[in-house]
């Protein structure tokens, strides 16, 4: 019965969201610069959307601040508009190849912010769960229909895939919650 259904292959499709959240929330700073921050950035090079860190280095010269080194001139004004445009509240300093990044500090303000962030990337990721228990019932529903599992199969399965959802929702609620009490730890 089970085999016409791979739950292991929709929890390992399940617990990437998982993993994808917490390296999304890794980003969101909490007190020290860290390159990460700038990593969901994306640039539009080239004529296509590029992450940051494939376009300049990212390095931390201060515990406050970041440096990015453009790598081509033609981007540093694209770059610059891209992390002002990030949503992070950050105002890069050109200064020739090079962006300076000071991060303000965290008042309370940033911090609700940061946690309304930090909300977002937990919603994608339950989206990203819930589109894998739409493709395991999907699944389910044309096994039925070809007559490969019963009527009663598809439910007990059904049941599996939705307990799995759940878990992965509640394991990301618990991510979000610790990393909502970091943020607005003073």
């Amino acid at each position: 019965m089970s085999d016409a259904l791979d739950l292991n292959d929709l929890k390992r499709r399940m617990d990437g969201a998982v993993q994808a959240l917490k390296h999304d929330l890794n980003g969101l700073r909490t007190g020290r610069a860290s390159p990460s921050l700038l990593e969901p950035i994306v640039v539009e090079a080239y004529g296509s959307n590029m992450p940051l860190n494939q376009v300049a280095n990212i390095t931390v010269p201060e515990s406050r601040m970041l440096a990015v080194s453009v790598w081509d001139k033609s981007m540093v004004g694209k770059v610059e508009r891209a992390i002002r445009e990030s949503g992070l509240g950050l105002n890069p300093i050109t200064d020739g190849n090079n962006l300076r990044i000071p991060l303000p500090e965290l008042n309370e303000q940033r911090r609700k912010e940061l946690v309304k962030i930090a909300h977002q990337y937990v919603e994608q990721a339950k989206v990203a769960a819930r589109h894998v228990r739409r493709d395991g019932m999907d699944e389910l529903k044309k096994l039925e229909k070809d007559g490969d599992i019963s009527q009663d199969d598809n439910r007990v399965l059904s049941e599996k895939v939705q307990k799995l959802t759940d878990d992965t929702i509640t394991e990301m609620d618990k991510v979000v919650a610790a990393k909502q009490a970091e943020i607005m730890q003073v």
